[in-house]
């Protein structure tokens, strides 16, 4: 039986049964109106019991509950949540382990009391004098609830061949463990190293960096490719679009910085800048939470196998969140809310879920 019941209980049931002259479903309901705090057993429960009895004359196979003292059962969940109060990570089987409890008795009464398992969200660890700088840009980006629309925000990010493997939810279901695995592949490895920009509605890039990544080429990135990328920026738009980069080194140099003031005069935001970008703050960039792990998910939802393959997955990708300008607006406009959320916590961590990939999947 899927259910451990007393016996008063199991005598209650019968009775009921033979009440309704064997009708199971109104044993349901006639057993739910004289005893409406009990569990109220299924149809099926109902006629294994009586056919259980008809057929050997005893309810041998049927568990049966011991008779416990109220008391008992008070002390019990008292245990219970004292438990998870005194270390709120406890494991629920641990925690019935020590009471030897059913793991199920745990979780009922924990949820009496209103309490669920939530799971612990991943920050960057912050600096002493990270807050102020936070702090500082999220009330200058606030100060216009219209310029998420006009901020180009940019990051560069490396594709590998095995991507991110989350093996923690990953299961197989069958009668025999099959014993599934992940190839890791150490010895045989290639990356791609990609930039890209979101702009509103609009996707920008991606475009392949080749080899490591310096100041020289950088300087050469933005003179000569970010033009070309942004022909399909109307003008009105890039006339006013604020440019965002991290404090990456080879984003400091002086030439970079000479060039930004030049291209964007008074309206870029980055280390050095008219605005600065505050260091370790991946919760404010769409990139950081939403378009990168939204790219990743369709890239690697196959194993990839070369270099040309992983190219093409990526600009697959890219193509398809292109057209999804509704979700990608709705990203770059959470930076307000996040911005709003970010000071309320005076610059500090703050709990604010990040766009999940759910969301931004295409149906």
């Amino acid at each position: 039986m899927p259910f451990t019941f007393l016996v008063a209980e199991y005598a209650d049931r019968i009775y009921v049964y033979g009440f309704c002259d064997g009708n199971s479903v109104q044993a349901v309901a006639e057993y739910q109106q004289r005893f409406p705090n009990r569990r109220i057993p299924t149809r099926r429960l109902f006629t294994r019991v009586y056919q259980t009895l008809r057929d050997t004359g005893t309810l041998t196979g049927v568990r049966i509950a011991a008779e416990r003292d109220v008391n008992e059962g008070v002390d019990v969940e008292e245990g219970i949540v004292q438990m998870v109060q005194s270390s709120s990570r406890a494991s629920t089987r641990r925690i019935a382990r020590h009471l030897r409890v059913p793991h199920t008795r745990v979780w009922r009464t924990l949820r009496a009391e209103c309490m669920y398992p939530n799971h612990i969200q991943r920050v960057q660890h912050l600096g002493p004098d990270d807050f102020a700088e936070r702090l500082e840009f999220c009330k200058w980006f606030n100060g216009s609830r219209e310029l998420h629309r006009y901020s180009q925000f940019t990051e560069e990010s490396q594709f590998n061949r095995d991507g991110v493997n989350n093996a923690h939810n990953s299961h197989v279901w069958a009668d025999e463990n099959p014993h599934a695995n992940v190839e890791n592949n150490f010895q045989h490895r290639f990356s791609v190293n990609e930039w890209c920009a979101v702009l509103d509605d609009q996707l920008i890039g991606p475009f392949i960096l080749e080899g490591r990544l310096t100041r020289e080429e950088y300087l050469r990135f933005l003179q000569e490719e970010l033009p070309r990328l942004l022909e399909d920026v109307p003008l009105n738009k890039r006339g006013r679009m604020y440019f965002q980069h991290d404090g990456a080194p080879p984003h400091s140099s002086h030439e970079v910085r000479n060039f930004l003031n030049y291209r964007f005069p008074g309206r870029w935001i980055g280390r050095g800048g008219p605005h600065n970008w505050p260091a370790r703050s991946p919760d404010l960039c769409p990139l950081d939470y939403c378009l990168w792990g939204w790219m990743k998910e369709l890239v690697y939802s196959v194993k990839v196998v070369t270099r040309d393959e992983l190219l093409s997955r990526i600009l697959d990708a890219a193509d398809r969140i292109r057209n999804s300008q509704r979700k990608l607006q709705r990203a770059t406009r959470a930076v307000h809310n996040r911005a709003a959320a970010c000071v309320a916590a005076s610059g500090g961590i703050f709990w604010k879920p990040a766009l999940s990939t759910d969301q931004f999947k295409l149906r």
